[in-house]
């Protein structure tokens, strides 16, 4: 959540950025009145419970008749007290429910509009000429059958659309890209962490995903538990309610990610590009709010070395305000050139969440001026399926065997995928 003290202090910044997200902006006049109210309500249930105690005070003192007296009038006033603090936490409900919808503020250096309305920062390499090599290039689900590396319909077969078996050469490049990714951000000052997928609503919802979100995300009413969509959820919720100490503190977390893909029928409907379950190494870092816009530029410029170890032409992306997410003041993603498509997919993806999701969290750190919130970023180092994809696609040879980028050479034992 934002600080409320902009909320009150700048509601047309707040309407601006909400405005700019393609959300409603009567939500802000419709959070200043019940702030109003609530601030009334809380004023009215002290006035009550100060008098309470100066009542309990004088029955204290009082003797006879007077104190008997003064028992009935101080009867009479706790339940006043009773229902004004009724009131009041009806009121604070109210405001919170709603609070809890708002937004973050965007960054006002991101372009404004909706998903086409990027902007782009960076163009790395040039895509191959496969037609001046030749050859008309295979898309990666035939490339997986021929290599014997993806398995796209017996993972139908067992659990449906959107899922897939990664089968030998498939599996191991993987393992590579894991291992490698992880090596990476160690080397880099980043602590690797395997965190649990399963979490309680509060993770769910301190890092913004029950809002707008909410639809993609697969939840287990029974046990009350949410199958998470990104690390970036237990790795956000894994300081709640912390002080924190020494920022820059940077986790780099694998897991495997649960996508309901609401929305998205008809779409990359062939292959792996976009699934229900897929794994990703994702970094995580809390930092000073000061220093956000460094660390965000940090976490890129980790996500271009890795893709440049990958040996893939990308491009790098401002993404735009209405395709931000609800957490997300700025983002920028990095595109990777998918050859059969003749277009930049992304695959990875880098936000700065500011204060907002430590506000929800409760999670701050220690200052020279006293405990604040801390920043959170997060950035997608490698997702597994897509880079699979840009590595087959990118790398592929006339007679279907795949070259592999130097970087995984020494975790596959082998510098080429053959044909089985």
């Amino acid at each position: 959540m934002i600080d409320l003290k902009v909320l009150r202090e700048n509601p047309e910044l707040v309407k601006n950025s909400q405005s700019a997200r393609n959300e409603s902006g009567e939500l802000v006049d419709q959070l200043i009145i019940l702030d109003e109210k609530r601030r009334v309500a809380i004023s009215n249930y002290e006035q009550k419970r100060a008098e309470q105690n100066l009542a309990s005070k004088q029955v204290a003192a009082a003797k006879g008749e007077e104190k008997e007296k003064l028992l009935v009038e101080t009867k009479a006033l706790s339940a006043l007290v009773k229902e004004a603090e009724a009131i009041k936490d009806q009121c604070e409900n109210d405001f919170q429910d709603q609070f809890k919808l708002l937004h973050n503020l965007i960054d006002l250096d991101a372009p404004v509009g909706g998903e086409a309305d990027f902007k782009e920062i960076e163009l790395v390499g040039k895509p191959r000429d496969f037609k001046g090599e030749g050859f008309e290039p295979k898309d990666h689900v035939e490339l997986g059958k021929i290599l014997k590396a993806i398995d796209v319909e017996r993972g139908t077969k067992v659990s449906g659309s959107r899922f897939y078996y990664l089968t030998g050469p498939g599996a191991m490049l993987e393992f590579a890209l894991v291992n490698y990714a992880i090596t990476s951000a160690a080397k880099a000052g980043f602590i690797p962490m395997i965190p649990p997928v399963l979490v309680k609503p509060h993770a769910m919802e301190g890092t913004g995903f029950l809002g707008q979100a909410a639809e993609n995300v697969f939840h287990l009413e029974k046990d009350e538990f949410y199958l998470v969509g990104t690390s970036e959820v237990p790795l956000a919720a894994y300081h709640r309610d912390e002080i924190l100490d020494n920022l820059p503190i940077r986790y780099v977390g694998y897991s495997s990610c649960f996508r309901r893909e609401a929305g998205t029928y008809g779409k990359d409907t062939r292959g792996i590009i976009r699934v229900h379950q897929f794994d990703k190494v994702e970094m995580f870092s809390y930092c000073a709010p000061e220093d956000s816009k460094s660390e965000h530029l940090k976490l890129l410029q980790w996500e271009k070395e890795f893709l440049n170890a990958m040996e893939i032409p990308y491009r790098v992306i401002d993404v735009a305000s209405g395709d931000l997410g609800a957490s997300a003041a700025r983002k920028f993603d990095c595109e990777a050139w998918i050859p059969t498509q003749g277009t930049y997919r992304e695959v990875t993806s880098t936000s700065n969440c500011t204060e907002f999701q430590a506000r929800r969290l409760n999670i701050k750190y220690k200052s020279s001026d006293g405990n604040k919130f801390a920043a959170t970023l997060n950035g997608t180092l490698v997702a597994i399926p897509r880079m699979i994809v840009a590595i087959l696609e990118n790398h592929q040879q006339k007679d279907g065997s795949v070259i592999l980028p130097k970087a995984l050479v020494p975790f596959m034992g082998t510098d080429r995928l053959t044909p089985a």
